[in-house]
């Protein structure tokens, strides 16, 4: 039985190997959470485990959707940002407040032994996967899963501003798997509350395991493990200042068996928080 919602305020801890291990998170990464209006930057997608990884080697042509929104409304990329084939992401933020930039992917494929499966599905949250392959007599099985990428970050643009009524950052863009802060967290200080949901084809997940990692500038990150209630919603306490990922995934049997047995789907979200005297 999933934790009720009053039972999952975390503080964040710091995560074992066997959490981390499986890990496939996929992030955007803005060199600064924090900018002035009129800055210009160079977002970065990123590939790897625990908050550290690597640069992400995917070619343009994966991107389904890039899109930014903002004060001014939301505009789609996607053209624009994949005519070449690196990804591009350069973006200037001319008006103060909470951007979003968003991104999806189409499928990759990948074969896994049964026994990698099972451990993936295990640490992921997976469940209802391993009950079915289970009830299917797959357990002994190899798998082939196709997998397709979400990825949001927030960045603050110029000061925070409480009576921002754009609310960029609560809203929807449009992404097969979404986690979406009902709060502004560049508004909340350390130990503050924060709730997101989890949706999925726009209506809420429950049951899902939301991974996050919480970094501070010179230490490793720290992970905790939190499932969404019956409205899709966590609730995450902001422990301390730094960089926020939080990361979820979903996954469903595909029935043409083609390419691939299973079709998953991962969503991440990037943001920071800042201390008394800024992050």
């Amino acid at each position: 039985m999933r934790p009720s919602l009053k039972s999952i305020v975390l503080t964040v801890v710091i995560g074992t190997p066997a959490l981390l291990a499986a890990a496939h998170e996929f992030w955007l990464a803005p060199p600064h959470y924090f900018v002035a209006a009129g800055q210009k930057i160079n977002l970065q997608t990123w590939v790897g485990e625990n908050f550290t990884g690597q640069r992400w080697a995917g070619k343009s042509s994966r991107i389904t959707r890039f899109v930014h929104a903002g004060p001014a409304g939301t505009e789609d990329l996607t053209t624009s940002a994949t005519q070449a084939d690196t990804l591009q992401t350069a973006l200037t933020f001319a008006q103060p407040g909470t951007h979003v930039v968003a991104l999806a992917t189409n499928d990759a494929y990948l074969e896994q032994t049964a026994e990698q499966f099972n451990t993936y599905l295990k640490e992921e949250g997976l469940d209802n996967v391993l009950v079915l392959r289970q009830q299917r007599n797959e357990l002994t099985n190899p798998a082939r899963e196709a997998y397709r990428r979400c990825a949001k970050t927030l960045i603050q643009v110029g000061k925070v501003n409480s009576r921002d009524t754009a609310r960029a950052y609560a809203r929807p863009v449009g992404l097969p798997l979404e986690l979406i802060p009902e709060q502004n967290p560049y508004l909340l200080r350390p130990g503050a509350v924060l709730t997101v949901r989890v949706v999925q084809d726009g209506q809420p997940v429950t049951g899902a395991l939301v991974q996050v990692w919480q970094r501070q500038p010179g230490q490793k990150p720290k992970a905790s493990r939190l499932y969404s209630n019956l409205s899709g919603r966590i609730l995450l306490r902001l422990s301390t200042p730094g960089s926020y990922m939080l990361s979820t995934v979903r996954m469903a049997a595909i029935p043409d068996h083609t390419r691939a047995d299973w079709h998953s789907t991962w969503a991440s979200l990037t943001f920071g928080t800042a201390g008394p005297n800024g992050y």
